[in-house]
């Protein structure tokens, strides 16, 4: 029995988004759905427990970060990724393949994988997909991914051939590695940038090892949106309709969206987080950012159409007081709305596919967020 199992409810008749339920070891929940980061194995400035009250029945933790620190060994001892943190619903981790490239400036590929450093002290490193299959076992997650080359944006076609082939044969290491495929479900990666044929090509080969799930990886890299978009179009149906669909590093409400709509299921990124300890904040009504004058005397919640603990008990103009002095508190509280923010989003597409309207979803939302302006801010 496969540990993770896609089980598809409906299909919107305006959009041909879906929703489905995906059941792993440690729970189920519907997509499409969105994942908070845990990087280290926690959601910065969160516990579990509210995790769990706004609604979050997946996390993402990440291979490299957990390999460095405390290591990978530690969380096995500890019983697990689940037990180590206190979390008994699902966990994906990533490989650690994009924290290789995007975080070393001095690393070298090689077919039995990559030599790189420590970002954290320099010291010399090597991740390979034996290397990554056997990190994640440790670490015991539901969903495991590939380990794959992460190539930049743009790239020529000749480069993104060869990495595409390099991430089809480190896909066959990674499912001959896996040791534990009877409670650990193991993703491949599509990769080809911009590249159709590419795509097809990547689609192809992993599809044929018939892993229990998909991501579309390198997207959210600095490609325009409609670049996005098109790449989606022409990618997910070549992926299994009996299996989930991940687009990975994606966490913009336009996207996620935008990307439903294409027939993903999940989609994970530090975006909420992270402008969240900045004091940028999503709500209905479009991007605020608190530290702004203006909030100096509202004393409104942050959203009026919000219904997180947050806006249920603090105003802006606390939190900007908060946020201004540097205070813990501050980030605690919008790091909390802007993950709730993101989790009830999916929760509304979702009824919107339900109730077959999420093309008339996204139009109303877009035009109320602002997204529809030639001057639009995103995040």
């Amino acid at each position: 029995m496969n540990p993770i199992r896609y089980e598809h409810i409906k299909t919107c008749k305006q959009t041909g988004a879906r929703l489905g339920i995906v059941h792993t070891p440690h729970g189920s929940f519907e997509t499409p759905v969105f994942m908070p980061v845990g990087t280290l194995a926690t959601v910065k400035t969160m516990s579990p427990e509210e995790l769990t009250a706004m609604g979050a029945g997946i996390i993402l933790s990440n291979t490299y970060h957990l390999w460095l620190r405390p290591g990978n060994d530690i969380v096995r001892e500890a019983g697990g990724l689940h037990k180590f943190m206190n979390w008994d619903k699902a966990i994906l981790t990533d490989s650690g393949g994009f924290q290789v490239f995007s975080l070393s400036e001095f690393r070298k590929i090689e077919e039995e994988g990559v030599h790189f450093r420590n970002h954290l002290n320099g010291d010399k490193l090597f991740l390979s997909p034996e290397k990554a299959m056997h990190i994640q076992n440790d670490l015991g997650s539901d969903i495991m991914m590939a380990f794959d080359e992460c190539p930049p944006f743009p790239a020529t076609h000749e480069y993104m051939k060869k990495s595409v082939e390099r991430t089809s044969r480190w896909a066959e290491r990674c499912l001959n590695a896996h040791n534990r495929p009877q409670d650990q479900g193991l993703f491949g990666i599509v990769q080809g940038g911009e590249y159709e044929d590419l795509r097809k090509m990547s689609a192809k080969d992993l599809t044929s090892l018939d892993f229990p799930g998909y991501a579309v990886g390198g997207l959210s890299v600095g490609e325009p949106k409609d670049v996005m978009n098109r790449v989606l179009e022409f990618t997910t149906p070549l992926l299994p309709a009996d299996k989930p669909r991940y687009l990975m590093g994606v966490g913009s409400p336009d996207s996620l969206i935008d990307g439903a709509i294409r027939g993903i299921d999940m989609f994970d990124c530090v975006l909420p987080t992270r402008i969240a300890r900045n004091g940028t904040l999503m709500t209905s009504n479009g991007r605020v950012v608190i530290k702004n004058a203006k909030y100096a005397r509202d004393f409104g919640p942050l959203d009026e159409n919000c219904s997180c603990h947050v806006c249920q008990n603090y105003s802006r103009a606390y939190i900007r007081h908060l946020i201004r002095c540097e205070e813990t508190l501050g980030i605690r509280l919008t790091t909390y709305h802007n993950l709730h923010f993101l989790v009830n989003l999916m929760e509304q597409v979702r009824q919107a596919i339900r109730e077959d309207r999420l093309g008339d979803f996204r139009e109303e939302f877009f035009e109320r967020y602002g997204f529809n302006k030639p001057d639009a801010k995103n995040f």
